[in-house]
């Protein structure tokens, strides 16, 4: 969580706390999905103060310092562009992939033509045409096939946004120059060797593997995993970290070691210091997709079962649609599932629900939660808040008690 700017609170600010964050944190999943704020959105809104909806779409598509790509889209430095370069040429070797080119040659040549003609296009700016045989692609349209083919393995890349649609333009309209030449493929399998540690921060040496294939596009081979992780110890760049509880070894960056020493010995390092409130103090709502409960990685880290439920229907969910876990210090302690109503400009919780129904009598937890609602409603723009459905019955006055005062500056 300090790695990922989570803990012990805020430690980035505005615009250039932005650049940081996802810079630090190595990639944040983008999902379309905007119950409250799209789930990109919200990982910022949690690790970045003053963070303002927008900026996200600044530092992508105006200053073109990060750009979007993966079949599971995920947001990355623009200087790692050459790298990536590496795993796009992979997938047109992909079972899904190769054929494409060959089955729909017509289709290919004429996107490339109207992107040249035109400039900069999405799906909808072409026509209604014959629907593309198969089912694997989300779109019937076989020029938004041809597009999406062109710009998982590389020739395209995302040029902007229209609402949520991907607007795609020529790799080489979009890049800044310096980052247009390509890895060789042992450059880029050894970067996103040491770059799965870095964004995973603490992991046994199954999980770095598979984040390691995931990001080079890599069939996996257990000889070359021992043989990759050796080296990597051999040469000083990871080091191995005994976990209490866990027989599997543990890694990480060895320049990162030396702040578990810190955080050992009761401290937090001084990279760390938040600007503004504590996690503590203000209690932070993580994204769904935030790379610190997803993927199962909450229960097994914070003992909290914690699944995303938009995809369940309505009367399968535990919870809520949008539910998000809640981080109080340095623990996850109760889900929330707020909702944005656009027509009264409201911020709707649907529901909150405490691990430990018990700390609703601590004025101090329910201070912290209020707080954290409040800067969640600020941050959308809502005029206010509203409750509905389950929830500790003190939080309404805690809100009031907030809402009545101005606004907390928060502390530089």
């Amino acid at each position: 969580m300090g790695l990922q700017g989570l803990w012990p609170g805020r430690r980035w600010s505005g615009l250039d706390g932005a650049r940081a964050a996802l810079r630090e944190t190595g990639a944040i999943q983008v999902d379309p999905l905007n119950a409250v704020a799209r789930s990109h959105e919200l990982a910022l809104h949690s690790r970045v103060l003053e963070y303002g909806v927008g900026t996200y779409e600044s530092l992508l598509y105006e200053k073109r310092e990060f750009f979007d790509y993966g079949g599971t889209v995920f947001v990355v430095p623009m200087h790692e562009l050459p790298y990536f370069r590496v795993p796009m040429r992979r997938r047109t070797q992909d079972r899904r992939w190769s054929a494409f080119p060959a089955e729909h040659g017509e289709a290919l040549a004429e996107v490339r033509r109207q992107l040249e003609d035109r400039g900069p296009l999405g799906s909808r700016d072409f026509v209604a045409e014959r629907a593309a045989p198969g089912n694997t692609f989300r779109s019937s349209k076989e020029s938004a096939r041809a597009l999406y083919y062109l710009w998982i393995t590389g020739e395209l890349m995302t040029h902007s946004r229209r609402g949520f649609e991907r607007i795609y333009d020529f790799r080489d309209n979009i890049a800044p120059s310096a980052y247009r030449d390509v890895a060789s493929a042992e450059e880029a399998d050894d970067y996103f060797a040491r770059k799965s540690i870095g964004f995973l921060g603490l992991a046994t040496a199954r999980l770095w593997y598979g984040t390691f294939c995931d990001f080079s596009r890599r069939a996996r081979d257990r000889t070359e995993a021992v043989e990759r992780l050796t080296t990597l110890l051999d040469t000083g760049v990871v080091t191995p970290v005994s976990v209490e509880g866990w027989r599997e070894p543990h890694y990480c960056l060895t320049e990162m070691a030396h702040m578990l020493e810190v955080i050992e010995a009761g401290d937090v390092p001084a990279a760390w210091q938040p600007m503004g409130p504590t996690s503590e103090a203000e209690m932070t709502f993580l994204a769904p997709l935030d790379i610190v409960n997803a993927r199962g990685r909450a229960a097994k880290l914070f003992d909290f079962d914690y699944v995303w439920e938009v995809y369940k229907p309505a009367d399968r969910r535990r919870f809520g649609y949008y539910t998000m876990p809640v981080l109080h210090g340095d623990r996850l302690v109760a889900r929330i599932d707020p909702k944005l109503d656009r027509k009264s400009s409201t911020l709707i919780i649907n529901g909150v629900w405490l691990e430990e129904p018990s700390s609703a009598a601590d004025a101090g937890f329910m201070d912290a939660l209020a707080a954290g609602i409040v800067r969640l409603q600020r941050f959308i723009g809502a005029k206010g808040t509203g409750l509905a459905g389950p929830g500790p019955a003190t939080l309404a006055s805690h809100l009031r008690a907030l809402s009545d005062s101005p606004p907390a500056r928060d502390a530089q």
